[in-house]
């Protein structure tokens, strides 16, 4: 079958593998039709690594994915041959006491679509999964918005993560596809206010026309100044979105006390810090969000209810030989990308 794989840094190349058999009662055959592009996946093709998990080389990437079913093992139920189905990329095993405490999202002996040392990604044409991963959609949502699903449902978890209400003022720090969710999952559950900052002018376009009060770029203004003489108590709960330093400093500045840090981005670095003494003296909570736990279901309710809006995050399309040009458009944050996805 055809893939694309991930070479030496910056490399991508397309070659043939063998396609995967189902090797057990509860496997899916899944013929892979929309794949996104996300910012962990950019991860190992610029650096080659996110922490301890490093690639080795010839490597599939990808973990958004939409299918359609191509075979079914003997005992699944859940899903049948041809069906069009949101994949979740995890794929835990149920035994742990991770999963016993209803905790999959760090299950023990997790396994996750293109991580290295765990599962090849889905940027080829057919993949297995186990039936937990594969969520029927019964064609009421599009493949295009089946990939949005993955981001949108880390979003709900944030969100419901926080306990935000109707009351609550937020900051999303960092506009892209898993900030853009956590303001769909935010303004779906009902917020006063949503602040959201990003370098990138269309993103902040975008969120402002998609239920942010007030948007703001760090390169053309103060983000602290601005959102404390909006908010002069501070805000909230802040969902930092972008894993970097800068925004981490941001946060701690504009939370109120007793307010909620929710870390979502992602790093390049394996360290971060924060200032002790404002942090202590605010008494911050640090919540680290790890993927989606138990909310794949719920994203694809929303866009099928039409409760949250998802395809302004749909910017750009690929065929599956242009893989490589999608991953510089999207490192590189060129022609306002949000959103890259490749068709097979």
């Amino acid at each position: 079958m055809k893939a694309v794989m991930l070479t030496g840094l910056r490399r991508i190349e397309a070659g043939e593998v063998e396609k995967p058999t189902i090797g057990s009662d509860g496997e899916v055959l899944l013929k892979v039709e929309r794949v996104g592009v996300c910012g962990s996946d950019v991860h190992y093709y610029e650096t080659g690594r996110i922490g301890s998990q490093v690639v080795e080389f010839p490597f599939i990437m990808g973990h958004e994915c939409s299918a359609i079913v191509a075979a079914v093992g003997s005992g699944v139920r859940r899903v049948s041959v041809g069906d069009e189905v949101v994949v979740e990329a995890a794929m835990w095993c149920g035994r742990c006491d991770q999963c016993r405490a209803g905790r999959e999202n760090t299950c023990r002996n997790l396994r996750f679509l293109g991580n290295p040392g765990q599962s090849a990604g889905c940027l080829c044409e057919y993949i297995v999964m186990p039936e937990g991963s594969c969520f029927p959609t019964g064609g009421r949502i599009s493949l295009a918005q089946g990939v949005i699903c993955e981001p949108l449902a880390i979003g709900i978890y944030a969100v419901r993560q926080s306990a935000i209400d109707e009351e609550s003022t937020i900051a999303i720090l960092g506009a892209g596809p898993i900030g853009l969710s956590c303001m769909a999952a935010a303004k779906a559950v009902g917020v006063r206010a949503i602040y959201v900052t990003d370098k990138i002018d269309e993103r902040l376009e975008a969120a402002s026309g998609n239920g942010a009060v007030w948007t703001g770029n760090p390169h053309k203004t103060s983000i602290v100044k601005e959102i404390i003489e909006r908010e002069p108590l501070g805000v909230d709960v802040v969902f930092e979105c972008a894993g970097e330093q800068e925004t981490l400093d941001e946060a701690i500045e504009i939370l109120q006390p007793g307010g909620k840090l929710m870390l979502i981005g992602i790093p390049e670095f394996e360290r971060v810090s924060f200032v002790i003494d404002k942090m202590r003296r605010k008494e911050i909570t640090v919540v680290n969000v790890r993927r989606q736990k138990g909310c794949t279901q719920t994203a694809i309710d929303w866009i099928r209810d039409g409760r949250v809006e998802v395809d302004y995050m749909l910017t750009h399309r690929f065929g599956l030989e242009e893989t490589g040009e999608a991953f510089e458009m999207v490192a590189g944050y060129r022609d306002a990308v949000i959103k890259a996805i490749i068709e097979l």
